[in-house]
């Protein structure tokens, strides 16, 4: 089924060149505001990891890893879904310390993602994580954090904008973040899905946090999937804006303060994944060998979409794309990188 939408009368505001100049601009403007608002150090990153670690991340839990052996090391490798678990890791091997972080170009294959206007194979984030206190993790600093990062993306928009007057006509990031909880969601709209929940609040709070998604509400079943073993699912959530341009809420990060041994033990068991605790991440982390941390991913190409008026994220990164989509993308002069 095509699921790509290209809006009438949509037309880009910037030509292909431009496109391109302008998603450089933004990311080194975006990465410098917020490595020093956060206080984070760029490092490198792994594009695959050993399956056997338990480092890469099972989203859902039902997507497959793109797998490969390497025969000299003679270990299977995994191109990673996201950097979550390898991050909080890498804190540890760096011994940064409490108030210091890190952040990466983190490149992905999700071989089994489903296409349309925002939805691609290929993943490109900045994901970042920080070393944080026993006293940082609740509501309050989480919701302070994602208020440093939205003031980094209304920063860049606003810097954009000055280089290319093209992009004036699109809405200015709103800098006063609405939060609410999907339970709060699920009590107003209990006959409305998730994402038509998403749709209905953000459409009226254009600049949301979404949070508490993983665990189950009240009516037994959770907002959306996130894997038991990474965020807090009673301190994460998604930072989600309005697109006027498509007409739906647009998630640009998905974060959290990331889980302790005492919420790993716990959501391993509501979740039915305790054969993990047997991995090496898994084991150090229920033995407190790890750092406390909070973290996330911030969508490249949905930030370079949103910034730029983009309306399919194929205009902003080179991927593979069904016929049906081509198709319709080229009838509307809609340029697919």
């Amino acid at each position: 089924m095509l699921t790509t939408v290209i809006p009438q009368g949509y037309a880009p505001l910037l030509n292909l060149y431009d496109t391109q100049k302008a998603i450089g601009l933004l990311k080194r403007l975006f990465e410098d505001d917020l490595g020093g608002s956060l206080n984070l150090r760029r490092v490198s990153a792994p594009l695959f990891v050993e399956a056997s670690t338990g480092l890469n991340d099972d989203l859902n839990g039902v997507e497959r890893p793109v797998s490969f052996d390497v025969p000299d090391a003679g270990r299977e490798a995994q191109v990673v879904h996201s950097l979550a678990k390898w991050k909080r890791m890498a804190l540890h091997r760096y011994q940064f310390s409490v108030g210091e972080g890190l952040y990466t170009d983190m490149n992905a294959i999700r071989r089994d993602e489903e296409l349309d206007n925002l939805h691609s194979v290929y993943v490109d984030q900045w994901d970042w994580e920080k070393v944080i206190a026993p006293r940082d993790r609740n509501v309050d600093y989480l919701k302070s954090v994602v208020n440093t990062i939205v003031n980094a993306l209304a920063n860049t928009q606003a810097t954009l904008r000055s280089v290319y007057p093209q992009l004036t006509p699109l809405p200015l990031i709103d800098r006063a973040v609405s939060f609410v909880t999907a339970q709060e969601l699920e009590d107003q709209w209990p006959g409305l899905s998730p994402k038509e929940r998403e749709d209905a609040w953000v459409k009226d709070h254009p600049t949301t946090f979404l949070m508490g998604i993983g665990g189950a509400l009240r009516s037994g079943t959770p907002h959306d999937g996130r894997a038991p073993d990474y965020d807090d699912w009673t301190l994460n959530g998604d930072i989600l804006l309005w697109n006027p341009l498509l007409g739906r809420a647009f998630e640009i990060s998905s974060m959290g303060i990331r889980v302790s041994p005492e919420s790993l033990d716990r959501q391993l068991s509501v979740s039915g994944h305790d054969e993990r605790r047997e991995l090496s991440f898994h084991r150090a982390l229920l033995a407190g060998e790890l750092p406390l941390t909070i973290g996330g991913g911030i969508g490249q190409s949905r930030v370079s979409m949103y910034l730029l008026g983009k309306a399919h994220i194929g205009e902003v990164q080179a991927s593979i794309w069904d016929p049906r989509t081509l198709e319709a993308c080229r009838e509307a002069g809609v340029i697919l990188l």
